[in-house]
């Protein structure tokens, strides 16, 4: 290649730089000071070149003045230190029952190992992120739940759905112009009965519980008025008729996934679910990002055509 094709060619990447720059400006304008509440899961969790991208992604969010605030799970390390301590897994009706024994490894992993390496990647960056748990400043409050199996409850140990968020903590983090990396334990609550009135009915009974990421963000973002919800997953989004590929669903309204929800793969109910909740409680968008695509965040967030799926309110579809 000659020196003026070089040039051609560098300028041609550079104007199609720029035209990306343009594009996103109205994105930025439009999400600048706002809160996002970003789910980190899937293969982007376990690849480091996405690990790395997805770090990238918080950090160049933070810098065009969006305040981003990511929430994890680990479910692929959790299955590995158990595995490598010896611990057998029991299932019931596809979902773990956590024993104590295995809810003291995941609260090991989620907050000592996964919340930290990714603390670390962020950080790498610069001073911008400042680890926390769900226990920590009474960020997340749960009860514990069951399942299920041939109609039949079924009791599922250590495991809880998040029904309480006190945003204080995260929002002294974020005043501090800090991101907050939360991971999903929560301490459990229960109902003290009807004599009790107001915030005391509910007692805290000293254990911890493992809580679903995907509806602990979505409780989060509800809870911090946030302007999105982004659950990065391992597929391209919602299908309107899974395994057909060409029925990828680029954006739906509250209702009409309300009616797709008991309809869908069982693996996708929950983050659609969390989607949902999201929505009714106030969060002005809802999306799932495909995480096996580097800065796919970015793409969903400032680019006109975006990818994966939204989820918005009725009545932005009506008005």
């Amino acid at each position: 290649m000659n020196t003026q094709t070089r040039e051609t060619t560098s300028m041609s990447d550079a104007q199609a730089k720029a035209a990306t720059l343009i594009e996103a400006l109205p994105w930025i304008q439009r999400f600048a000071g706002t809160t996002m509440v970003i789910k980190y899961g899937g293969n982007a969790m376990v690849n480091d070149e996405l690990r790395r991208a997805f770090a990238e992604d918080i950090v160049f969010l933070h810098h065009v003045g969006i305040h981003p605030v990511v929430v994890h799970g680990g479910g692929p390390q959790i299955n590995s230190m158990l595995g490598r301590l010896g611990i057998e897994s029991e299932f019931k009706g596809g979902l773990r029952v956590t024993t104590p024994e295995a809810m003291d490894v995941v609260r090991m992993v989620l907050t000592g190992q996964v919340g930290r390496e990714l603390v670390g990647l962020i950080n790498s960056h610069g001073p911008y992120a400042v680890g926390m748990s769900g226990e920590d400043g009474g960020l997340l409050r749960a009860v514990r739940t069951g399942t299920v199996v041939d109609g039949e409850e079924v009791d599922l140990g250590l495991v809880g759905e998040v029904v309480g968020v006190d945003p204080a903590g995260v929002m002294d983090i974020l005043g501090a112009g800090r991101i907050p990396v939360i991971s999903t334990v929560a301490p459990e609550i229960v109902d003290g009965g009807d004599g009790v009135a107001g915030a005391a009915r509910f007692q805290p009974t000293g254990q911890v519980l493992n809580v679903n990421a995907d509806t602990a963000a979505a409780a989060v973002a509800s809870a911090l008025g946030a302007s999105k919800l982004v659950i990065l997953t391992d597929v391209e989004g919602l299908y309107a008729n899974w395994p057909d590929k060409s029925s990828l669903i680029s954006s739906l309204t509250a209702s009409e996934l309300r009616d797709m929800l008991p309809k869908l793969e069982s693996g996708m109910i929950p983050k659609m679910a969390a989607c949902l909740k999201a929505i009714d409680e106030g969060v002005e968008r809802a999306h799932i990002v495909d995480g096996r695509l580097p800065h796919s965040m970015l793409l969903e967030t400032f680019t006109t055509a975006g990818i994966g799926t939204q989820v918005v309110p009725d009545e932005e579809i009506n008005a």
